[in-house]
């Protein structure tokens, strides 16, 4: 589940040319935390708030 999240993120900012790095920088996340999430979880407060700057619903960083 936690690969899925990642991978997913990583491929809707892709989509939108966003890079990851982008993405923490903006949110002040560190460096290569969404990265890390192939390892353990984000809280869902941070999962929301990648899903509003992405401009995406919550369920779709958690669909497979």
């Amino acid at each position: 589940m936690l690969e899925v999240i990642y991978d997913k993120i990583k491929e809707i900012a892709s989509e939108k040319g966003i890079s990851i790095y982008k993405i923490e920088k903006d949110l002040d996340l560190g460096n290569g935390a969404i990265s890390k999430w192939n390892v353990s979880s984000p809280s869902a407060i941070t999962l929301k708030s990648i899903a509003n700057y992405l401009n995406v619903r919550l369920e779709q960083l958690l669909e497979e």
